[in-house]
């Protein structure tokens, strides 16, 4: 039997899923101005300046108005939370950033492209753990405060939607179809807003 964690990836493999996901589970104006047709899958594997290899879940670029940007999909699935999932993403959003300056993908006018981690959690108990790095840092001088890391990600707690509501939403979205059956964890729901 596949587990949770194959499962999830293999979902967010496909254009269609990912496409479902932000239509129906993200909301804000931005999303007004994405090209969902534009989605492409990216590379998900990096080699750090030391050598050491990391895998990411799924990475995907999209056409955001005239621009591209780079949604970043953490899939992790665990029955525990993890206190430092933002240094985890906020580790890996720097190796994207490593390995398209790596690639010669950006030119010497070009910003590195904004990313939306999103950290998928489908544990028993409710996700309780910070979700930016600041939270996670100890005061220091005021002057070391703009000096500071600031990486957060959205969070999709899995066991926060209502399993009635992911059935009325299966009707239009394969993802709530799947989804319902996956991870029938009955909870308020929580819908992503940027």
């Amino acid at each position: 039997m596949m587990d949770h964690d194959t499962g999830y990836k293999l979902l967010f493999s496909h254009p269609r899923m990912v496409r479902d996901f932000l239509e129906g589970f993200v909301s804000g104006d931005w999303l007004r101005k994405l090209d969902l047709d534009s989605l492409e899958k990216m590379n998900g594997s990096y080699v750090s300046d030391d050598l050491r290899s990391r895998h990411d879940d799924a990475v995907w670029r999209v056409r955001w108005g005239r621009d591209r940007i780079y949604l970043y999909l953490l899939l992790e699935f665990q029955s525990t939370v993890e206190r430092f999932m933002p240094v985890r993403v906020h580790t890996y959003t720097g190796l994207l950033y490593q390995d398209l300056i790596r690639r010669h993908e950006l030119d010497d006018n070009q910003k590195l492209p904004s990313v939306l981690p999103v950290v998928l959690y489908n544990g028993e108990s409710r996700w309780r753990a910070p979700i930016h790095v600041r939270n996670l840092i100890q005061p220091g001088p005021a002057e070391f405060l703009g000096l500071q890391p600031e990486q957060a990600f959205l969070l999709l707690d899995q066991g926060a939607f209502d399993l009635d509501q992911l059935h009325q939403c299966a009707t239009w979205s394969p993802l709530c179809s799947v989804w319902s059956i996956i991870a029938p964890l009955p909870r308020c729901p929580r819908f992503l807003t940027i």
